[in-house]
């Protein structure tokens, strides 16, 4: 089948690797412009088309795909389906009309929950027991379409939003084949808006920790926010940030007070207390909380945030 294949970051790397290994015939890669990254801003691709440029694919990058700016693309490429992973943009009408056999969505949960960008840190950080991946038949809404099939897992009771991302995405590579290749027999299945969540881009003013909530809900936040943009908090007005934590629930003490601060560090919290066992103070390296610890204990009683 010919496929133009639209993805952007590593989550849509495996499907693309995906479709390559089935052997069909990528008949182009469409994916956002080169981004400056890093504290030196150094111009660089996005990682699908990092890929695509290995097996000597063509790469395309427009700007917007409004104005039917991507119209010339496909009547010469004349695409079957149109395979969407995580591209990063709202498709317009005329592309999802011009392939006959649709554009199909891969997307990281199981829809209609979490509708939107982070659907995957969302599962984590709401405390979700459950994640997946679903593909869909794309249309003009917001992960709006009918859905084709989806993949279930129980999220770890350790796992960050980044070791699910990259379950999700070997998973979503598997499942957009999958659809694919049972596209005549799949009896789509329509959304139920009424069950729909959204799951909005992430931001650092979302990562500070809020030592009154439970603490049930700030693990769940350590991970969610595990590795971007991760969770933090201020000791003696410095920020530090907290990769890793575990609850611990028979500990109580006033909300943001440090129990134990010496061979290891608990905080209590509105209802028990978190053991931070992953840090990273202001200027420093991300280290172990004992090993930290070892040079700078915290006095039981100092308050954090």
């Amino acid at each position: 089948m010919n496929i133009l294949f639209m993805g952007t970051p590593d989550f849509a790397v495996p499907s693309l690797e995906g479709l390559l290994r089935a052997g069909h015939n990528i008949v182009g890669v469409v994916t956002q412009p080169d981004k400056p990254r890093g504290r030196k801003m150094v111009l660089t691709p996005p990682p699908v088309k990092a890929l695509a440029l290995a097996h000597g694919l063509d790469v395309y990058q427009p700007d917007t795909l409004k104005d039917g700016a991507l119209l010339p693309l496909l009547e010469r490429t004349r695409p079957d389906l149109i395979a969407v992973v995580a591209y990063g943009k709202l498709l317009p009408g005329y592309v999802l009309d011009f392939p006959a056999r649709g554009c199909i969505n891969v997307h990281g949960s199981l829809l209609p929950r979490w509708r939107g960008a982070a659907p995957i840190q969302w599962s984590v950080l709401a405390g979700d027991r459950y994640a997946g991946v679903t593909t869909m038949q794309m249309g003009p809404g917001l992960d709006t379409g009918d859905m084709l099939l989806q993949y279930r897992t129980e999220i770890g009771p350790r796992e960050t939003a980044g070791e699910l991302f990259d379950r999700l995405a070997g998973a979503g590579a598997q499942l957009l084949c999958d659809t694919i290749d049972r596209l005549d027999e799949i009896q789509p299945t329509p959304q139920d808006g009424s069950q729909a969540t959204h799951a909005s881009m992430l931001d650092k003013s979302m990562a500070e920790i809020d030592w009154s909530k439970p603490a049930g809900q700030i693990d769940c936040l350590v991970r969610g926010m595990n590795p971007w943009p991760v969770a933090w908090t201020r000791l003696d007005g410095q920020v530090m940030k907290i990769f890793a934590a575990e609850p611990v629930e028979d500990l109580s003490g006033q909300a943001g007070t440090v129990l134990r601060g010496k061979d290891e560090l608990l905080v209590a919290c509105g209802a028990g207390a978190v053991r931070v066992t992953e840090l990273q103070m202001a200027g420093g390296k991300r280290m172990a909380s004992r090993d930290y610890l070892r040079g700078h204990p915290v006095p039981p009683g100092t308050r954090l945030g």
